[in-house]
C-alpha cells in the first residue's frame, strides 16, 4: 500500500493517479473531508481509498503510515492570510515525528528547485528544511525538486477571460523551467515504484523552458482572444500579494521567494528528468 499526502491536490492526485494506473493499491490523506468528497471520487472509484486525518495529529498520521510500506510525502500550503512560514515548519515537524515507528520502507518527498537555507522565503526554505529532516531520519528517503507549477497560472483564468490581461511576477521574457502536475505525479509514482536504495536528488521539469510571454501566447490560442502581460513591478509585489489576501509576513516570505526566481538565484539542472507536458497542452487541458 503507498501513502500518498496531499491527495486532493493536484501534485498528490496525479500521483495517486499514476500509482492507480499501475495496478498498485492507494491511500489518499487529505485533511479536508468537503474537498475529498469533491475531488477524490474519481479516484475512490479507481479504487483508492481516502482518509481524512488532520496531518499535524501525529499519531493519526502514523497509524495511517502504517497501514502502509512507502509513502509519497509533501507540506501542504499553509493559509497565507497567516504566518505561512511559521504554519509550514509546524506541519513538516508532524510529518517527521509520525513517520518516527511507522514502519515504513521508502519515503518519496516533494521538493522545489532552488531550496535552500537562511531566512524566511517562501518554500525554497521551508522546503529545504523539509529535506534536510527527512535526510536525518532512519527511513531511505528520495527527494524530487519540481519546476515552478504550471498550474500557478491557472489562477489567472477567470480575470483573464475577462480582461484579456495576464498579470505576472517575472518579466514577459524571462524563460523559467515549468512543470505540470501530472509529470510530478508520475515521477512520484515511478520512483516509490523504484528499490529502497534508489534515494538520490532529482529535479523535474516539462519538455521545455516558458516566460510569460509564452503562457499568455498559450492562453490566446486556447481561449482565441488576444492576452498581453501586465507585469508587476518589484516594488509593488508585496503591496499585490497582501491585496490577495497575504499578511505581511506572508507576501515578504513570497516577495523573496519571487526575487530568487528573477534574480537567476535558482538553480538550473543540467540534466533534469523532463516530462512529456508541454506548456500549451497544459493550458488547452485547462481551458477545455
Amino acid at each position: 500500500m503507498h501513502i500518498v499526502l496531499g491527495g486532493t491536490g493536484q501534485v498528490g492526485s496525479a500521483t495517486a493517479r499514476a500509482l492507480l494506473r499501475r495496478g498498485e493499491p492507494v491511500t489518499l490523506v487529505t485533511r479536508n473531508a468537503d474537498r475529498a468528497a469533491n475531488k477524490a471520487a474519481d479516484l475512490r472509484a479507481a479504487g483508492a481509498r481516502v482518509a481524512v486525518t488532520d496531518i499535524r495529529d501525529v499519531a493519526a498520521l502514523r497509524a495511517l503510515f502504517r497501514s502502509g510500506k512507502r509513502a509519497f510525502l509533501l507540506n501542504p500550503p499553509a493559509d497565507p492570510a497567516g504566518d505561512s512560514d511559521r504554519e509550514e515548519r509546524a506541519t513538516v515537524a508532524a510529518i517527521i515525528a509520525a513517520l518516527e515507528g511507522s514502519g515504513l520502507e521508502k519515503l518519496v518527498a516533494a521538493s522545489t528547485y532552488g531550496a535552500r537555507s537562511g531566512e524566511p522565503c517562501g518554500d525554497l526554505t521551508v522546503l529545504h528544511e523539509f529535506e534536510e529532516k527527512l535526510r536525518a531520519q532512519a527511513i531511505p528517503a528520495a527527494i524530487n525538486r519540481g519546476a515552478y507549477y504550471m498550474s500557478n497560472w491557472g489562477a489567472m483564468l477567470d480575470p483573464l477571460r475577462a480582461t484579456g490581461k495576464l498579470p505576472s511576477f517575472f518579466p514577459a521574457d524571462l524563460k523559467l523551467p515549468m512543470v505540470a502536475p501530472e509529470d510530478l505525479g508520475d515521477a512520484a509514482a515511478q520512483r516509490l515504484l523504484e528499490p529502497v536504495g534508489e534515494r538520490d536528488l532529482r529535479h523535474i521539469e516539462g519538455p521545455e523552458r516558458y516566460s510569460a510571454e509564452d503562457v499568455a501566447q498559450a492562453f490566446s490560442a486556447c481561449l482565441q482572444i488576444p492576452v498581453a502581460v501586465e507585469t508587476i513591478p518589484r516594488g509593488a509585489w508585496e503591496a499585490t500579494f497582501k491585496r490577495f489576501g497575504f499578511s505581511d509576513k506572508t507576501a515578504a516570505s513570497y516577495a523573496c521567494m519571487t526575487a530568487a526566481v528573477v534574480d537567476g538565484e535558482i538553480e538550473e539542472p543540467d540534466d533534469p528528468l523532463r516530462g512529456p507536458t508541454s506548456l500549451h497542452r497544459y493550458i488547452r487541458n485547462l481551458v477545455g
